[in-house]
């Protein structure tokens, strides 16, 4: 038979039934967070406890940066590995896994720029580079770098590598602003700060692709988060508010654990 009776008993026929299914399957969920104000408030402050959490580790720990990398490294394959094998967005498996970056950014940045003595100018610029070139594979292979394309393991690795240079970046960046810039952390704050209000007004006043403003907003978040995570544990006489780092990471987890359990977050719907 060409047609089939729908549950109202109303005829339709194959080709029709199949589109009706086809346009149900281009929809679905992505394995990322719907991009809203709250997500970049809990960004923001993930990308702090990543500075205060790393620093812990590798400074007030005094394991160095090479172990710091090393622990954060295995933490960060666990995390993404758990991220790409879920079936289903799951939020504080997403967040964790955005922490473990921001930490391992931060320790694998101080690690090259100063351990490795490349500097802060010369870490800001490879990272640059790997990240450039990490989005051009991802479009050249996939033909999108959105993150509403994110539902398939090939789309999530590409976006978790991305998302790995871009913390490990803005950790250089943070870095290279407040110290070799010589804005010192409160005038790193405002820089970047500024920076993402450029964006923002963009978003709102021009055509400029929001895939391109999404990433921009991305990349600036994490050396906002660099410099505030600074600001808060450095010494005072380094321009710092001398807090530990310890009780600064645990009141940015607490703030980010509150924010998930009160603001359920939904997963981003990708279209097809």
């Amino acid at each position: 038979m060409s047609s089939l009776l729908n549950s109202g008993g109303q005829c339709v026929s194959k080709s029709g039934m199949n589109a009706v299914t086809s346009s149900a399957a281009v929809k679905t969920l992505s394995k990322v967070p719907q991009v809203t104000l709250l997500f970049w408030i809990i960004k923001i402050a993930a990308t702090t406890l990543g500075e205060t959490g790393g620093d812990a580790v590798s400074m007030s720990m005094k394991l160095g940066y090479l172990v710091g990398t090393a622990i954060f490294a295995v933490i960060f394959i666990a995390a993404v590995g758990a991220q790409i094998s879920a079936r289903r967005f799951r939020p504080l498996l997403y967040w964790t896994a955005i922490v473990a970056t921001t930490m391992l950014g931060t320790t694998l940045a101080d690690f090259a720029d100063r351990s490795l003595g490349i500097g802060y100018a010369g870490g800001t610029a490879l990272l640059a580079a790997l990240l450039i070139g990490s989005l051009f594979t991802w479009w050249r292979t996939l033909g999108t770098v959105s993150v509403a394309s994110v539902a398939s393991p090939k789309a999530e690795a590409f976006y978790w590598v991305t998302i790995m240079f871009s913390q490990t970046l803005g950790t250089a960046l943070g870095d290279w602003t407040a110290d070799t810039a010589g804005l010192g952390f409160g005038g790193g704050v405002v820089v970047f700060a500024a920076l993402l209000a450029l964006v923002v007004a963009a978003y709102y006043r021009t055509s400029i692709s929001r895939v391109t403003l999404f990433w921009a907003a991305f990349v600036l978040t994490r050396p906002l988060g660099a410099v505030l995570g600074d600001l808060l544990d450095k010494p005072v006489n380094l321009g710092g508010l001398a807090q530990s780092r310890f009780t600064a990471s645990a009141v940015l987890l607490l703030f980010i654990l509150g924010c998930l359990y009160f603001f359920p977050q939904k997963a981003a719907s990708r279209t097809g």
